[in-house]
């Protein structure tokens, strides 16, 4: 079981991969007609679980910003699918959520234990 500064720590590195990744979504919207943009992904869940694995703690994690060359590219040298964008924003935005109702929980639970008479 996980104690509470670390899952303090393992949330809100969580939250801090949302955020980057939202910054490179909506950055790939913004672009979608720039001739020549590439889009941006964060894979910040990798990260997150190899540095768990390895017993690092989660407030020093860097995420970073990837490149993938697997979408396919149109005839101006764009590789952004708004369709795909816009699904990922949704599902990026609940993620986000969910880190910060467990966080809130948290933070809930150890304002309880430290009222309890």
């Amino acid at each position: 079981m996980v104690n509470k500064p670390e899952m303090v720590d393992l949330l809100t590195a969580g939250m801090r991969g949302a955020s980057a990744r939202q910054r490179a979504i909506a950055d790939n919207i913004a672009n979608v007609e720039t001739p020549g943009y590439r889009r941006k992904t964060v894979p910040f869940e990798q990260a997150l679980a190899r540095a768990l694995a390895s017993g690092d703690v989660p407030a020093s994690l860097q995420t970073k910003v990837m490149m993938p060359d697997t979408t396919p590219v149109d005839d101006k040298g764009n590789n952004v699918d708004i369709e795909m964008e816009v699904g990922e924003l949704v599902k990026n935005s609940s993620t986000y959520k969910t880190y910060l109702r467990m966080l809130s929980k948290v933070y809930r639970q150890m304002e309880l234990a430290m009222t309890v008479q």
